[in-house]
């Protein structure tokens, strides 16, 4: 029981910071208006390269995320594991720190790497904000988190016990709209080891970030993580294209100081 909300916690809170395709129009903006009524996005591209944030969000901030929402479409029927056992973080905000960094990044596809081929772009501390974000749900049960050297979009969670989360951002989309606000959508495919039986599964998270035009310059975001079961689950055909469970958040980032570039 104790490795199921491990696994399911970890489904969550690992999605938060995982070349940007934009979505066809409006459909990132529909999806969040149609909460809890989701299907499968299928503007979705290959997850090519780092994603890519507005200029913005650079710097370093304390966030604060409070769980508002979540549903279980499905059930009775098919409700997954821990579904229940979250539901001790409605309303309940968690705060930790998170930074954003410009980092000069290669062209997607490119071996060789001449100066014409790079470019400056602002990106997410993807280890420092897992870890802040593991650590703040899960305690000193998270050990590290690792980014794959050779692909931005592949992160591992080590955990006490020999225990591991693999997340890899199969597909993303990106999405900017006519009142300022910038949407991103992640597909992830998670692989949990080490609690018996590897576990696999499917997640989707979609954000609205929206920069406030206040004195601290502060963001908020709107954010939506759906649950899909994998083809090893036995309910995978019944559940179909819908998630079996949905998670909304409210994230208030709250600027701390500046962070250097990374080269």
């Amino acid at each position: 029981m104790l490795a199921m909300k491990v696994i399911w916690t970890f489904c969550l809170i690992c999605l938060f910071f995982l070349l940007n395709k934009e979505a066809l129009a409006g459909e990132l903006s529909e999806h969040l208006l149609h909460f809890p009524q989701w299907e499968k996005l299928t503007s979705v591209r290959p997850a090519v390269g780092d994603l890519v944030y507005p200029d913005w969000i650079m710097g370093s901030w304390q966030v604060k995320s409070t769980l508002v929402d979540l549903v279980a479409p499905l059930a009775p029927d098919i409700v997954t594991p821990g579904f229940e056992g979250n539901r001790q973080y409605l309303k309940e905000p968690i705060s930790f720190p998170v930074r954003f960094v410009r980092k000069t990044t290669p062209e997607p596809g490119l071996k060789i790497l001449p100066q014409t081929s790079r470019k400056s772009a602002v990106v997410a501390d993807r280890a420092f904000n897992g870890l802040n974000l593991a650590k703040a749900y899960l305690g000193d049960t998270v050990l590290s988190v690792k980014v794959d050297p050779d692909s931005p979009n592949r992160q591992i969670t080590f955990l006490r016990g020999e225990r591991q989360l693999v997340s890899i951002v199969a597909a993303r989309a990106t999405e900017n709209t006519p009142d300022g606000k910038f949407i991103t959508t992640e597909v992830f495919q998670q692989l949990f080891k080490g609690g018996g039986r590897p576990y696999f599964n499917t997640v989707e998270s979609t954000t609205a970030y929206r920069k406030l035009f206040t004195s601290n310059q502060a963001i908020e975001a709107d954010q939506v993580t759906a649950v899909y079961l994998s083809p090893q689950d036995p309910d995978y055909f019944k559940a179909g294209s819908r998630p079996v469970a949905l998670y909304r958040y409210r994230l208030d980032f709250l600027p701390i100081d500046e962070v250097p570039t990374i080269p």
